[in-house]
This record gives structure tokens, C-alpha cells and sequence, in this order.
């Protein structure tokens, strides 16, 4: 499946590819500093790809990647095109998420559905999920870059520098795949790849990060489609309720455990909002609904790997 946005690149979004500069309403909210200004990190991202042919970008519409696409689409590089998957791991929001901000940016934009889900070791759901998730897009993104219209592209993916530190097996797959990593090439944290995010006037530059649906159902819990189908709703039903930063973890069973930042947790025990989550919940499949009382914790399921013998990293 294909869409190249015919629009023009928006008014307020420069068509040149040199870098973007920020404006003090820009500068004021910076979500984060880092070692060096932004817009010399954002300056080395754009010249990262002179030279390095055609780009095709594993573009997932989170802030990393739409960074990396964003430079690729100012650089020298002859062509640049974002690839997303399509696959029930992946939340719908965040398919339309994806397909927003590459029209935004006037990018050409894939769509490859990966079939993961109908792997054995992939169900199976054990430390390495994560490997062969990865492994089977950039197997159908190198597939992809033989075709006449991307052949012999160079893949890119957004991992920057901070996700080197947490247990990542998709890493792994993505180094033996031969994809390069921009962003942790050249030591770019997360809160540096935000303010660049800024500069370039991205929409979703303080968007919360979201991992696949895939990534909420405890180790050793098979995935299957109904699963994830059950996550995506519950998820998408407290977003509907105003908290934006939530996870619905996937415990054996059919236990949700719900995860909201701290200061949110109250809110979740009102009466109203409680009564109709409980009723929902059971709609779609939980038998037992609980609160994480510690709150909202990105990579939580990966303390699961201590009992497992993995490494964790630094476990963000």
C-alpha cells in the first residue's frame, strides 16, 4: 500500500533543506537541554546523510523517527521515503499518527504490512519477542528496497542514544539487518531529539512515546490478535477519558493492570470514571481490572526479566 501526499509542505514548514530556525516561542518551552544546542545537533542530522544515496526511513510516527525523517527530507539525499508497518501490534492511532505527519512534512509514504503475529517465536512471547518482531520489518523493508522505485536504499530507523542503555533486542535485529541509527550514531538523547523536534516544527514534537501493543502483554503471556485487539481498546478508552500517558498491561489470566503517571491516580478511583472502566474492561475480555499504585513506568514489563536471566539494562 502506498500514499504520496499530493499537498504542498504546510506555510509554517520551510521547503528548503537547510535547518529550520526556531522562533522564542519555539525556545521557551524546551522540553530538555542537552550537551551541545540543538541546532547544532540538528545541523550534524541533516549532513549525517550527504552521501549516503537513497533513504528510506522505518517511520513509526513517534518523535525519534519523524526527527529522522524530517533531516533525510533536508538533506542532500536524492530521495527519501517513510516506511511504516501495518500490523495488529500497531495501534491504529498511531497508523493515522504516522500517515498525519508524513503528509505534514510533504514526504512520500509506504505502508508494508508485516505478518509477525504469525510467527511461533514471536507468539510464544518470550525476552527475544522484540528481535523477531524487528527482524520481520526489516526483512519486508529490505524486500521493499529492491524494487525499482527504492532499489539499494539505505535503511534508517530512530533509535537514539538513550535507547542503547535499556534492554532493546530490536537493536540487535536492526544491526544485523545492516540498518543504521542516525540518531545514537551521533550521540542524540531523547530530550535532544525533542527540541530538535521543535525546531523543525513537528506536531507531535512532545508527543508521549508508545511502544507496540505487542509490548504491554507480560513475557510468557502468548500474543495473539485478540490481545492486542483488547490493549488497543482498553488503551484507547482511557485516552477518551483524558489520560494521555497510559499503558494497559496484559498479565496471564486476563489481568489489565493499569498504568497512569502518579499524579493521575486519584482520578482513576472517582466513582464515575472507576464504575465505567470496570464495565467496559469486562466487555472487552478482562477478567480482573487493577491500578499500579507506583504509577506510570515506560519499560516496566522488562523488570519481568530479572526471574527470566536477561539483561535489563538500564530498565527506563
Amino acid at each position: 500500500m502506498t500514499t504520496d501526499p499530493s499537498s504542498p509542505l504546510p506555510v509554517d514548514l520551510p521547503v528548503d533543506r537547510s535547518p529550520v530556525e526556531s522562533s522564542p516561542a519555539d525556545r521557551s518551552p524546551s522540553p530538555a537541554s542537552s550537551s551541545r544546542p540543538a541546532a547544532r545537533a540538528q545541523s550534524e542530522l541533516i549532513r549525517w546523510f550527504d552521501g549516503r544515496g537513497e533513504i528510506a526511513v522505518a517511520f513509526s510516527g513517534g518523535v525519534d523517527s519523524s526527527v529522522v525523517l524530517a533531516a533525510a527530507l533536508r538533506s542532500t539525499a536524492p530521495a527519501v521515503t517513510a516506511v511504516t508497518a501495518v500490523s495488529p501490534s500497531v495501534a491504529t492511532w498511531q497508523l493515522e499518527l504516522a500517515q498525519s505527519i508524513a503528509t505534514h512534512l510533504g514526504a512520500t509514504h509506504r505502508l508494508i504490512e508485516t505478518h509477525e503475529v504469525e510467527l511461533p517465536e514471536y507468539r510464544v512471547n518470550d525476552a527475544s519477542r522484540c528481535f523477531h518482531c524487528k527482524s520481520t520489518l526489516y526483512q519486508t523493508l529490505h524486500q521493499l528496497c529492491q524494487s525499482p522505485t527504492l532499489r539499494d536504499a539505505t535503511i534508517v530507523s530512530g533509535t537514539n542514544a538513550d535507547d542503547l542503555g535499556d534492554y532493546r533486542p530490536g537493536i540487535a535485529a536492526g544491526d544485523q539487518a545492516g540498518v543504521l541509527k542516525p540518531l545514537a550514531e551521533l550521540k542524540i538523547d531523547k530530550a535532544a531529539v525533542r527540541e530538535i523536534a521543535h525546531r523543525f516544527g513537528l506536531p507531535n514534537a512532545s508527543l508521549p512515546a508508545s511502544p507496540c501493543l505487542a509490548s504491554r502483554i507480560a513475557y510468557g503471556v502468548p500474543v495473539t490478535v485478540e490481545r492486542l485487539q483488547r490493549v488497543e481498546k482498553a488503551e484507547d478508552l482511557l485516552r477518551e477519558l483524558g489520560f494521555e500517558t497510559v499503558r494497559v498491561r496484559y498479565h496471564d489470566g486476563d489481568l489489565a493492570r493499569i498504568e497512569v503517571p502518579a499524579d493521575q491516580i486519584a482520578r482513576l478511583t472517582d466513582a464515575p470514571i472507576r464504575t465505567e472502566l470496570s464495565k467496559h474492561f469486562s466487555e472487552i475480555g478482562f477478567r480482573y481490572i487493577t491500578l499500579d499504585l507506583q504509577g506510570f513506568s515506560s519499560g516496566s514489563m522488562n523488570r519481568q526479566l530479572v526471574s527470566l536471566g536477561q539483561p535489563i539494562g538500564s530498565g527506563k
